[in-house]
């Protein structure tokens, strides 16, 4: 039952955390934050699937050839789930000022906001199963896919905040719209433990399944974001960021095996 409360603490963080940032910080400091939070989390996400979730995988009894088709496998799904408009993640910066989602201005979120609580319910979902997944393998790998899950959990709600607010949406009933939509992570949580837990063989194609999803958020949608001409200044500091996401990974595992 502990490996439950840690699941249940982990999904619940990054929701809590991102509504707390959006409460406490006016639209401009949001839209700044989120361009440094994108690149920090691209960071974290790629160091987290290539250094440790997918060797974690690889080291099972599992088929190598089966685990590369697995990984094939999620990027496709995740791509076709972004195709349906349900695994949302992009922050663009759109003309009028605000960070949209999936290129969204002031005309297209009245009738997206939404169909952004709905696509974001199904993705905190799946992440919550992610990462039950992780934490039944090993409490160490589960506080690290947690945690990457967090870095880009936080810029993809305060993006959908400011599109509900651009929607119509209220800033206390976007806050309480987003945080309805963290709580989806939860459930996800909570059934993956009953769920994944008696299928421990699964174990090492969920991991392929959780890195395929970290791959792909990084790759095609984070990442893109960050190709644009920029000053050597910005683009330093964008470099700085990504670095600063993959050390905070490094970072982490220290500090869980000396624990």
């Amino acid at each position: 039952m502990l490996t439950l409360l840690y699941i249940a603490l982990a999904t619940l963080l990054g929701g809590l955390l991102s509504v707390l940032i959006a409460a406490s910080l006016t639209v401009t400091a949001l839209t700044h934050m989120v361009r440094h939070m994108v690149s920090l989390a691209a960071g974290v996400l790629l160091a987290t699937a290539l250094l440790h979730v997918l060797p974690e995988a690889f080291e099972s009894p599992a088929s190598p050839h089966s685990l590369f088709a697995t990984l094939l496998a999620g990027l496709m799904f995740f791509f076709l789930l972004e195709k349906a408009e349900l695994y949302r993640h992009a922050h663009h910066h759109e003309g009028d000022g605000h960070s949209h989602h999936l290129h969204f201005d002031k005309q297209q979120a009245g009738r997206g906001g939404w169909s952004v609580l709905l696509g974001d319910s199904i993705h905190n979902f799946c992440d919550g199963i992610i990462i039950a997944a992780a934490f039944l393998t090993d409490v160490r790998l589960g506080v690290l896919t947690a945690l990457a899950i967090i870095a880009h959990e936080i810029p993809q709600e305060l993006g959908d905040f400011i599109v509900l607010l651009n929607a119509g949406f209220s800033r206390r009933k976007a806050l309480l719209y987003n945080a309805a939509s963290g709580l989806s992570a939860v459930a996800g949580g909570v059934l993956g433990y009953f769920v994944v837990g008696p299928w421990k063989a699964l174990f090492p194609y969920l991991l392929v399944v959780a890195a395929s999803s970290f791959v792909y958020v990084a790759i095609a949608d984070l990442i893109p974001q960050l190709q644009h001409r920029l000053s050597p200044r910005d683009t330093a500091i964008q470099l700085a960021w990504l670095a600063a996401g993959m050390a905070v990974v490094v970072s982490v595992v220290r500090v869980i095996h000396v624990g």
